[in-house]
């Protein structure tokens, strides 16, 4: 039987220099599209692909009949991988078409389908489908399912497609071949700069800018918010965060925390947050064994928390505002502002259906939260059911 290539050596080295390097990149990247826990890096599963399906050289004695013949052609395909996992390459389709013609001459033409039954983020099937080879993707989870669709069901049905938006229609923009996906992706920036566009429109007002130091408006990336429940020492009774980390970031040389900022002038005394520099992050209140009071240092037992939790008695705390600077991420405090904001949203739709009680596995119905509705904020329910009524007003033309 012959032997593949990665049963006898692999330019790992290469390899492992290139997966690790894919974490920074972002732009274009398909990890891009959603998190997924354990994501396999794109170039080690186009290089295992690869590997797993070209024959050693060991396997052709007739053509490499000495250890120093297959030492040289391996180290010609030890080549053809080095290149195979740059993601700059990935659209260079003279390397595309060599690594096809060498997995067909070593698949007598008829190379294996390929079947990844957890695909996951889906590194596996995409590659496959980029190295030429029919691929077969399943989850059982069905976020994965979905994200699969996205990313390796549905593109390859519009392949060399044009466009079908309003602008490429009035324009018809010059294109020699609209070459793979590239119409599609139009396609999907027209529409979605249009989904933003509208959205912002209707449900703007509730999504304020965040105001830097300098006066100038900013692009809020994130809102940091805390669940908080009434102390359960009887003498203390604050509203206490339940926090896992005060960290905002841990970048060297931009290390940032949220320091919490105790008023005990007022009964119960009441806690604010002030956004400081440095490594002095205090430990969070709150664990799988339980939480600690920040104000009275009380520990407070997981059952409290989910009690209040089932009397509708917890809340919710704007911590701070992580912003788009002109250098990275800007970390302000929170302020009244933002929280008007979101106290605006009114939904007009919930889903109110009940979630699986299985305590095991869905903790939230631990905590009072036992519709999906109650899994969102007001305000993200608005946002979720605006893009959903703007999808369905979309009428692309065929």
């Amino acid at each position: 039987m012959k032997r593949k290539l990665i049963e006898v050596a692999l330019p790992l080295e290469a390899i492992n220099k290139e997966s690790s390097r894919e974490k920074s990149i972002r732009h274009g990247h398909p990890s891009t599209l959603h998190l997924w826990w354990s994501r396999k890096p794109l170039a080690t599963s186009r290089a295992v692909l690869f590997a797993s399906l070209i024959d050693d050289p060991s396997s052709h004695l007739d053509k490499f009949p000495d250890e120093a013949s297959q030492s040289q052609e391996r180290e010609r395909l030890f080549g053809l991988i080095e290149r195979l996992v740059k993601w700059e390459n990935i659209t260079d389709e003279k390397l595309f078409k060599a690594i096809r013609d060498e997995i067909l001459a070593s698949t007598d033409g008829n190379p294996p389908p390929v079947l990844d039954p957890f695909a996951g983020g889906g590194s596996i099937p995409l590659e496959a489908q980029r190295l030429g080879l029919e691929a077969h993707a399943s989850d059982l989870n069905p976020v994965a399912v979905l994200i699969n669709k996205a990313l390796i069901e549905i593109p390859p049905k519009f392949a060399g497609r044009a466009p079908v938006n309003p602008e490429y229609q009035a324009r018809k923009l010059k294109s020699s071949t609209w070459q793979g996906a590239k119409g599609l992706a139009e396609d999907v920036r027209y529409y979605g700069a249009w989904m933003r566009t509208e959205a912002e429109k209707r449900i703007g007002h509730i999504y304020p800018q965040a105001k830097l130091a300098d006066g100038r408006e900013a692009t809020v990336i994130a809102w940091l918010w805390a669940r908080t429940v009434t102390c359960s020492n009887p003498a203390c009774g604050c509203q206490m965060p339940l926090v896992r980390s005060f960290v905002l970031s841990s970048k060297k040389g931009k290390e940032t925390y949220l320091q919490p900022i105790i008023d005990r002038s007022q009964k119960p005394a009441k806690i604010t947050f002030e956004v400081r520099e440095g490594n002095e992050a205090p430990e969070g209140t709150v664990n799988r064994r339980g939480a600690r009071c920040i104000v009275c240092e009380s520990p407070v037992s997981l059952e409290h928390i989910r009690s209040e939790g089932r009397a509708g008695r917890m809340g919710a705390q704007l911590m701070g505002i992580v912003a788009e600077g002109v250098k990275g991420r800007v970390y302000l405090q929170a302020n009244s502002e933002h929280v008007s904001a979101s106290l605006q949203a009114q939904p007009s739709y919930k889903p109110l259906y009940e979630l699986p009680y299985n305590p095991r596995d869905f903790k939230t119905p631990n905590y009072g939260m036992k519709t999906f509705a109650d899994l969102f904020t007001d305000r993200q329910l608005v946002a979720l059911t605006t893009f959903s009524d703007l999808v369905g007003r979309l009428e692309p033309k065929p």
